[in-house]
């Protein structure tokens, strides 16, 4: 591995100027809610007044409404523990709307550590599942398939005590026992109310016939899931850090769809789970909830007109010589292509570079030797990317480029959408903290990654020391390894989130901050050792001193036995330094039986209300943000 010395680092991310930029855009409908971030998402879902069981049963109907059981998303950022899925639960609810059971179980582990609660991995039959420990004792909820059952005494049971409870009855009924054909049938008209005790009252999951409305999961299934069941914890590597941090330039406009053009990528869903991620029907629980987005795939496009004229307030960096552009998104990008209008002067060029890594490494892209437009096709760079930036050279006096205009398609969720039906339609919108993000995030399975075109951790040139290994694994008694992390603007807060393993008690790793450029450090907190199966922590840390703009995040490492970094993520917060409110304008539209509709708002102030009401057979189709004029 190449390294790079702190002092090359810091001074490729400082290269800003400062993007003009309106951030945290935001609008709900009361169809909808505010979950952009983990405060938000708490203030909707979870109050002072309430105790643990309360709290754990919130999660579960954020994971039900916001998900649907198919095939996981992988975007190969995550280990071979996390199978390369997504394990972030506001990025699966924003960004998906879908996972399988290892990623439902760890966004309910993650979510109860925010919390405050311990909770841990459970492997069973087929099946993997989530457990909270409050009352001294542990506690199943399981937001991929949709259940809970609560015991006798009020409490939601463990997953031992279902397990007793399928064991013991299968023991009376041996002709039954773990037969899924003679289950469903059993399970018929109510049948399945016959069953053990413990899961005779989950009605609102089983239904008539012991299935799901998502009609493939249901008491026959559980009886079959919990026949046997791993005695060991297992942690699913949950991965935390993501919000929805929606941004406005001059010139930008983004477009959300509530269908999709066929552009989701990520898991080759067959046939049937993608016709189910369009379709209603299947979505009952959900829509008890609150649901009512028509499916869960959506799609949408950010565009960008860059304003030629305001150059030196929209680029990072701008100098006679050339300039550079950020392209951050809220949303996984899927194709992108640059259109590039450019005077070139006799013998001179246009070079065009690109970096994913915020800045520390350029590939080159095109060369461009002739005035004109060209587009430029940058899919197979943009991909599998939340953030992107582009760097035109200019060589050659009298060289420049005239117009630029960005095109790139993402997938997200219609889940988290504000949806609007047929009636009255209340809308709020705001525009929240003007702040930004840099964001470190790579895989640490080298190889998986590059096969899959994705970044590995290696990409971010953290500066390692001892025995730490450049994928943070440990091959010695001790070892760090150091990232380096600069902000345009006046830093606000850091936070980490990281999956490990720590085997033995003095197994571990301390995680610190400097803001002195390494001179200091002070302690963010503990990857504590003993643990087994492995674990997930997110700390935030909010004391950073004013003016900051520069931060290292140490690793430091510890291993008698085994100690190694599943996965990492880190974000350093910053104020955006020319950020403003400036006017939003919005426009809807929606079909009613068959008829295009829409409707026009500016939102005149960061707080705004306002209502649209939709005819008879109303279908939402897309809403679009843009900076008024």
């Amino acid at each position: 591995m190449r390294f790079t010395s702190a002092a090359v680092i810091v001074a490729a991310l400082c290269n800003f100027a400062g993007a003009q930029v309106v951030s945290h855009l935001d609008l709900v409908s009361d169809k909808s809610q505010d979950i952009s971030s983990l405060e938000a998402w708490k203030k909707i879902y979870i109050t002072d007044s309430m105790d643990e069981q309360q709290k754990s049963i919130a999660i579960f109907n954020t994971l039900v409404r916001y998900r649907h059981q198919a095939n996981p998303p992988k975007e190969y950022l995550t280990s071979l523990e996390a199978d390369g899925h997504v394990h972030d639960p506001l990025k699966t609810f924003h960004v998906y709307g879908y996972g399988q059971c290892c990623c439902a179980s760890a966004e309910v582990i993650g979510l109860a550590q925010y919390l405050g609660m311990t909770a841990r991995g459970r492997d069973i039959s087929r099946h993997s599942v989530p457990e909270i420990c409050y009352a001294d004792g542990w506690h199943l909820v399981d937001g991929s398939v949709m259940n809970y059952h609560i015991k006798d005494d009020g409490k939601l049971a463990s997953v031992d005590e279902i397990h007793q409870a399928v064991v013991d009855w299968s023991k009376q009924h041996p002709d039954l026992a773990n037969d899924d054909k003679k289950l469903r049938t059993f399970a018929k008209n109510e049948g399945w109310k016959q069953g053990p005790a413990l899961l005779s009252k989950a009605d609102e999951f089983y239904g008539k016939n012991g299935v799901n409305t998502a009609g493939w999961h249901g008491w026959p299934s559980t009886m079959q899931e919990y026949y046997e069941v791993q005695s060991q914890p297992h942690d699913f590597c949950t991965t935390m850090g993501y919000e929805l941090n929606v941004q406005l330039r001059p010139g930008e406009r983004i477009t959300r769809n509530f269908f999709s053009r066929g552009i989701e990528y990520t898991n080759n869903c067959s046939p049937k789970y993608y016709k189910e991620l369009l379709d209603r029907r299947v979505l009952g629980i959900q829509t008890k909830l609150g649901d009512r987005a028509p499916g869960r795939i959506g799609d949408g496009t950010i565009e960008w007109n860059v304003p030629m004229a305001q150059l030196k307030t929209v680029a990072l960096s701008s100098d006679d010589h050339g300039f550079v552009l950020r392209f951050p998104s809220s949303y996984v990008y899927v194709k992108s292509v640059a259109n590039v209008t450019a005077n070139v002067a006799a013998g001179g060029s246009v070079r065009v570079s690109f970096s994913d890594n915020n800045g520390l490494d350029w590939k080159p892209v095109v060369t461009i030797d002739k005035s004109g437009e060209q587009a430029i096709d940058l899919t197979k760079l943009t991909a599998k990317r939340y953030d992107f930036r582009l760097k035109f050279d200019l060589l050659g006096a009298g060289t420049a480029v005239n117009a630029i205009k960005s095109i790139s398609d993402f997938q997200c969720s219609q889940a988290a959408l504000p949806t609007i039906t047929e009636g009255d339609n209340q809308l709020t919108f705001r525009a929240g903290s003007g702040e930004g993000t840099v964001t470190v995030e790579g895989s640490t399975e080298t190889d998986v990654a590059r096969k899959n075109e994705q970044l590995t951790i290696a990409d971010f040139h953290p500066v390692l020391a001892g025995g730490m290994q450049p994928n943070l694994h440990m091959n010695a008694a001790s070892g760090d390894a150091t990232f380096n992390l600069a902000t345009p603007g006046e830093m606000t807060r850091l936070r980490v989130s990281a999956a490990y393993r720590a085997r033995d008690a003095k197994d571990g790793f301390d995680v610190q901050a400097s803001f002195d450029g390494g001179k200091t450090f002070k302690s963010i907190g503990q990857l504590a050792g003993g643990i087994k199966g492995g674990a997930s922590r997110y700390f935030v840390l909010t004391d950073v001193p004013a003016n900051t703009r520069q931060a290292q995040v140490k690793l430091i490492g510890r291993q008698t036995n085994t100690a190694l970094i599943f996965d990492l993520r880190l974000d350093a917060d910053y104020k955006e330094p020319t950020a403003a409110f400036k006017p939003v304008k919005i426009t809807y539209a929606w079909d009613e039986n068959g008829q295009a509709k829409s409707d026009v708002h500016v939102a005149s102030k960061p707080t705004d209300a306002y209502s649209i009401k939709c005819g008879a057979g109303a279908v939402v189709k897309s809403y679009t943000m843009e900076l008024a004029d």
